[in-house]
């Protein structure tokens, strides 16, 4: 009997450590959690990841793909309480930073995480630096937590995929800025394009990976290419075409400028000569303006007004001549 009782207080006992101390969690600020009953996420009845914006960046042939169920989410707060046969997955959605050359299953590729191969259109392997920005998407813990098994593996996969896609066939726009002068860009050195373009490369990086919430549950907040660095064999090269494009772009400049000069100049000339003709034909119009008006008012009031005129030069004058009549 003492048997029978000490064995229902150890089974109430574990009940209460089991049940109601180990049942009890809190979720964090920067967490979210998504609970299972027998191994099951609690889902949003009906719904999946194609109802919700996210799946808008992804093609047509990949929404039957990517489809995942939308479960329910625990925000941050607490305590809350499970039973014995639930379980609580909790997941940072903080953002975090590596850089884009770390392969999450092989620390020691790409020259230890710092620095990933790439060809270019012109057959150059060159070295690409930098850093990307991701954290969990919130709607979409389903596949980060049960539909792929390595969610950020994949994500670093399908970013360094597209990136090498768009090095070998990136090809900068010519003559879309008005401001280039000819001969100022250096063709076929695809090296030269990309290091002039890494701002429209990044945008065009964040575009493309818009969709990788909707595949992996990881969101991309942004990349950051830094640095492209050409092959060794190939840098001194490299560098005397860019001196040689250099001293040819200043001249080209240089002539530019002293060509602008003398435009401007020859216009200012030409403003001058206008200004002057027209302060002189000015007073002679007016005079026009002022004879006709005294004409409309009578041909005695123009005589009136000539013999004035006559009388003012004659008296600024020494010495007049009239001529007699014969």
């Amino acid at each position: 009997m003492e048997t029978f009782i000490g064995l229902l207080i150890g089974a109430m006992l574990w009940f209460v450590v089991r049940v109601l101390v180990m049942g009890v969690y809190t979720v964090d600020q920067n967490e979210r959690a998504v609970k299972t009953v027998f191994g099951r996420a609690e889902r949003l009845d009906g719904r999946t990841t194609l109802d919700d914006p996210i799946a808008a960046f992804l093609r047509e042939e990949e929404k039957a793909r990517y489809a995942y169920p939308q479960v329910r989410v625990i925000g941050p707060g607490g305590p809350y309480f499970k039973m014995p046969w639930e379980r609580i997955y909790k997941v940072s959605i903080a953002t975090s930073t590596t850089d884009m050359a770390l392969d999450p299953e092989d620390p020691a590729a790409n020259s230890n995480g710092t620095k990933l191969d790439a060809v270019t259109k012109d057959q150059l392997n060159t070295g690409l630096t930098g850093q990307i920005r991701f954290r969990v998407s919130e709607a979409n813990l389903y596949a980060y937590l049960f539909g792929i098994k390595q969610p950020i593996v994949h994500v670093m996969g399908y970013f360094v995929s597209v990136l090498r896609q768009r090095i070998a066939n990136f090809e900068a726009k010519r003559g879309t800025d008005p401001g280039d002068l000819p001969g100022s860009e250096v063709t076929g050195v695809s090296i030269n394009d990309l290091r002039k373009n890494l701002r429209d490369l990044n945008e065009y990086m964040d575009l493309e990976c818009r969709s990788t919430s909707a595949r992996y549950g990881v969101v991309l907040d942004a990349s950051l290419i830094t640095g492209i660095d050409p092959p060794p064999e190939v840098d001194s090269a490299l560098a005397a075409i860019n001196t040689a494009h250099n001293h040819v772009s200043s001249d080209i400049s240089l002539a530019q400028a002293g060509a602008d000069q003398k435009i401007v100049q020859s216009k200012r000339a030409v403003e001058i000569a206008t200004l002057k003709a027209e302060a002189e034909v000015e007073p002679v119009k007016l005079l026009a303006a002022e004879l006709t008006t005294l004409y409309a008012s009578g041909p005695h009031v123009l005589a009136a007004y000539l013999r004035t005129v006559r009388l003012r030069l004659y008296d600024k004058a020494k010495e007049f001549y009239l001529e007699v009549p014969r």
